[in-house]
């Protein structure tokens, strides 16, 4: 095994270093980091399967442009680990994902090689367009590349991008990374079109064969001159997408075969001398060099940490069970039950627990691609003839589809049901990720009723009374795996903004929402034992509250807490203030609890809610500090 003091990987501290090996080198430079990206995620975890499918490709694009003054914008963030171990980050490598290390994703504030943040697919080619246009203005002579996974083509705004980038007759290099799928495997027409292509290196040699065929037929003037160019551009409609991007005013390059390197920095010398807006097509395998990855690399697209020399990933543990789960279980057990009930999601049916669904009932399940704002007006047309879209989502990614679910499902009153998963703080993947601001940009939104679970018994009641909601209605649930509980096998439908005391109290008004009422209440118990008296009030629902119960108990113990895995602006508690403001209720003193007016870093989700005080000892510590200070004037007092 070649020691550390020889490796290639370890005498790169920037792509200048890079630049400087010889080309022969390459390959075994690409080994060495799938070697260290490997045995980094399979101890922190992370996004394995797109990483290693573009190491031959970061290092062609870094090897051959001037980086970073030549900008590389990554569309699919999770796949620029190898960029970071080439640009800076390889020491500090060890600690991806991990909190105050470096991030899984692109960020500008990291490295001056990350040219533009990134975390939801379909922004690169915009970025670039106007990062192209930025140079222009300046005068400079630098090359822009955008990255994107075929993924990438599903989502409109990349299309929008392509079609203003094409008329502008700018030097703008795209390049397509093709590994026949996404997160899951790739739906729509476009990849219908992307599957005809042949491999590679048979494609390349058949169309310089008939262009030499061509090329030796004597010129028979205007007529076969046009003859001619035809008949290639049906050689490449047939073979190729090729045709596609040239109609779109780019020049199409490719395929080529993605894990070729010494192709792959011949293509991009060549391209880097031409003008105008060139597209790249680059062919890759998704989990390129390692066994377990490229066997399963959906599986291995986002990990836990596993097993390195087996590639076991770790085992479900079977005394727990997670929100997305129970939810792909209801949502299928009431779907039986109600053929008028159908699931939309964006590419992530395994990520929102829709693969049960997919499977037993396929003709109501539609995978739309990355495409959220498609996803939501489909509803909205599904919901109009009369039936019961149910759109599953990640927190995050609804908001790319925020004018859809206002102009198309609320303002027509549809009755739309949003599932949105990952509520809340999310972890690792940090602050394009975390589902942080789903109450705040949801509740103001007329006809939307908005709630959320305080368990796994709560929500399968949730999922029940959304679809028998005669109008638009979401819930956000955690990304949590909790110990199973014993659920109700009869499922009820709960009154829309009627909320539940759960423990009655006189110093005191706690009022939680979601994943923090458990907390909200053991903290409320454990004061109790040191004579603080405090009521606890689950909520339940964000929009519309429970404002007579909320404000007769704000009344009477004149003191209210609110309590909220969400940013504080514009979130429940701010619901909350507006709720006695609007019912005339004045002079209560109220806490709000929740996230600060921030993004939140990467950590795990224990270690942010200590961070933000949203641990059980930090709820603990702000009830008893809010709590004591009545008592001490009750006592002052007499």
């Amino acid at each position: 095994m070649t020691s550390n003091n020889s490796m290639l990987l370890d005498r790169i501290d920037s792509p200048k270093d890079l630049r400087q090996l010889p080309e022969n080198d390459l390959q075994r430079l690409a080994q060495e980091i799938r070697q260290r990206i490997i045995q980094t995620v399979s101890k922190t975890g992370g996004h394995l399967a797109s990483s290693l499918g573009v190491v031959e490709l970061t290092i062609a694009l870094h090897y051959v442009f001037d980086t970073p003054r030549d900008r590389l914008i990554w569309d699919v963030g999770h796949q620029t680990y190898a960029h970071k171990l080439l640009t800076g980050r390889r020491d500090a490598f060890h600690s991806l994902r991990q909190m105050g290390g470096i991030s899984g994703f692109p960020r500008r504030e990291e490295s001056p090689y990350d040219s533009f943040d990134v975390g939801h697919s379909g922004t690169a080619i915009s970025a670039a367009v106007g990062m192209t246009q930025a140079r222009c203005l300046s005068g400079g002579d630098h090359k822009i590349i955008a990255v994107i996974g075929d993924g990438t083509m599903t989502v409109g705004m990349t299309f929008e991008g392509l079609n203003y980038a094409g008329t502008q007759d700018k030097d703008i290099i795209v390049i397509l990374n093709d590994n026949e799928m996404f997160i899951s495997s790739r739906v729509g027409a476009l990849s219908d079109y992307l599957n005809r292509i042949m491999t590679g290196g048979l494609v390349m040699r058949f169309r310089e064969e008939i262009k030499s065929v061509l090329k030796s037929i004597p010129a028979l003037g205007e007529s076969f001159y046009q003859w001619a160019k035809q008949s290639e551009e049906v050689i490449k409609g047939l073979l190729t997408p090729g045709i596609l991007f040239e109609e779109l005013g780019f020049n199409y390059v490719g395929p080529i075969m993605g894990h070729r390197l010494k192709q792959l920095v011949e293509t991009l010398r060549n391209v880097k001398k031409l003008k105008g807006p060139i597209l790249v097509h680059v062919i890759t395998t998704k989990g390129k060099g390692y066994h377990a990855s490229e066997k399963d690399p959906m599986a291995f697209h986002g990990v836990e940490p596993f097993d390195e020399s087996t590639g076991q990933l770790p085992s479900p543990n079977p005394d727990k069970i997670s929100y997305t789960k129970v939810f792909g279980n209801t949502l299928v057990r009431l779907a039986k039950e109600n053929p008028a009930i159908v699931a939309i999601t964006a590419a992530m049916p395994q990520g929102t627990g829709l693969e049960q669904f997919a499977n037993d009932l396929p003709q109501r399940f539609f995978d739309v691609g990355i495409a959220e704002q498609h996803a939501v007006t489909f509803a909205a047309g599904l919901a109009a003839e009369g039936y019961r879209p149910v759109v599953a989502i990640y927190s995050t990614f609804l908001q790319r589809a925020y004018d859809q679910v206002l102009h198309d499902v609320c303002q027509q009153n549809l009755p739309v049901v949003f599932a949105l998963d990952r509520g809340g703080i999310v972890g690792q993947d940090g602050a394009t990720h975390q589902g942080i601001f789903d109450l705040s940009y949801l509740r103001h939104i007329p006809n939307l009723v908005v709630m959320a679970p305080r368990d796994f018994n709560e929500f399968q009641h949730m999922i029940k009374t959304a679809l028998e909601h005669s109008g638009p209605i979401a819930f956000r649930y955690p990304r949590e795996s909790l110990p199973c509980p014993h659920l109700d096998e009869e499922l009820s439908t709960l009154p829309i903004g009627k909320s539940e005391i759960l423990k009655e109290g006189a110093d005191s008004t706690v009022i939680a929402i979601g994943a923090m009422v458990h907390p909200a209440l053991e903290a409320a118990r454990v004061l109790e034992r040191h004579g603080i008296s405090l009521e606890v009030i689950n909520s339940r629902f964000v929009k519309p509250l429970d404002e007579e119960l909320i404000c007769r108990s704000a009344l009477r113990t004149g003191r209210l807490i609110t309590i909220e895995e969400n940013v504080l602006d514009g979130g429940f508690g701010s619901a909350v203030l507006e709720c006695l403001e609007r019912n005339g209720v004045y002079g209560v003193t109220v806490k709000r609890l929740g996230l600060p007016d921030d993004f939140l870093e990467h950590g795990t989700l224990d270690q942010l809610r200590v961070k933000c005080g949203l641990d059980p000892k930090g709820i603990y510590r702000s009830f008893r500090q809010f709590a004591a200070k009545k008592t001490t004037r009750r006592i002052a007092a007499s």
